[in-house]
């Protein structure tokens, strides 16, 4: 049997404690049905013996307090909610309990938000993570040693288990039923809760927000001008002429507060835009994709791909706004 602890920090998002838990108690009735034996034993794990959450609107009632917890097989780090500064100094107690159990070989996973607590234990630094798209950016700034895969709807290293956005977690939940027994009995969960077990990438679900959380003001600068002007043709050389920079110094300025190079900005702000105007329904393809600056219509695609995880047509008919009658 696998000893599960899903955690119950201060903060954390009723859903994510609530929905594994439920998850692989359902598994364990799947396995009494079919004549065996439960796989999972879960017990929650908090700092206290209650914890409020959603502005004390629920209490959740922990089963032991982490100095007396049984030794798990598998840690879940919920989702946090709030200001994720806060959140974790309001539990940091867990961290070196965290890290002692992973140096003794338990596995530990992180769903959505619940990142930022696992990157603060140090036990990332080096390796790769998912968390929210929205967050992408506060977490690099907050972690620079980690590696954020931004798309990924799970990643996995080492024993380390990260899912991306929201209700993404349930695809890692998912992973880590079917680590532990059998692709057969995740199916049988992804049926039971409706789920598309395959899905891989939350590149379709994101909102690129430009990366202004940085203090170059000239770089802030040239991001404002590319954010008003993507229709148009845009060259790197005019970008650093227009602040007297260097080619070669401002490509590395950019690449150091965005994370992106120039290129690959501009082109998810016009990615960004033709999203926008997909969703609209009110122009084709081809106008979108003229509108945003591109005259090569397999290379807008390639990108929009690439960006998306979604052809053009197929985030059209995803996303297209319907009327109501």
């Amino acid at each position: 049997m696998k000893k599960v602890a899903i955690l119950v920090p201060e903060t954390a998002v009723i859903e994510a404690v609530a929905d594994p838990r439920y998850l692989l108690l359902a598994v364990n009735q799947f396995l009494s049905q079919a004549g065996q034996p439960p796989l999972f034993e879960v017990q929650l794990v908090g700092q206290s013996k209650e914890v409020r959450v959603a502005n004390g609107v629920f209490s959740i009632h922990t089963d032991a307090l982490i100095e007396d917890a049984q030794k798990p097989d598998l840690i879940i780090i919920p989702a946090l909610s709030g200001n994720l500064q806060d959140a974790i100094s309001l539990n940091q107690s867990f961290l070196p309990w965290i890290r002692q159990q992973y140096e003794q070989g338990t596995e530990v996973a992180s769903l959505c938000l619940g990142a930022f607590l696992l990157a603060s234990t140090g036990l990332l630094n080096g390796k790769s993570c998912s968390t929210h798209w929205l967050f992408a950016n506060d977490f690099r700034t907050m972690f620079p040693e980690v590696t954020l895969m931004d798309n990924r709807i799970i990643t996995e290293q080492n024993g380390l288990y990260s899912s991306g956005g929201a209700n993404s977690y349930w695809n890692l939940l998912l992973h880590l039923v079917e680590k532990y027994s059998s692709r057969e009995l995740a199916v049988l969960a992804s049926k039971f809760f409706v789920l598309d077990i395959n899905r891989k990438s939350q590149s379709s679900f994101s909102i690129f927000h430009g990366q202004k959380m940085h203090d170059d003001t000239v770089i802030k600068s040239v991001q404002e001008f590319i954010e008003e002007h993507f229709e148009k043709r845009i060259t790197i050389e005019e970008l650093a002429a227009q602040h007297n920079l260097g080619r070669r110094t401002f490509e590395r300025r950019f690449k150091k507060a965005t994370n992106n190079s120039v290129i690959e900005y501009v082109q998810r702000v016009r990615i960004e835009a033709a999203k926008k105007a997909l969703e609209s329904g009110q122009k084709t393809i081809t106008e979108v994709i003229f509108d945003v600056g591109y005259s090569d219509t397999k290379a807008f695609r390639d990108v929009f791909k690439k960006i998306t995880g979604l052809s053009p047509t197929d985030y059209k008919q995803r996303y297209e706004k319907i009327g109501i009658e």
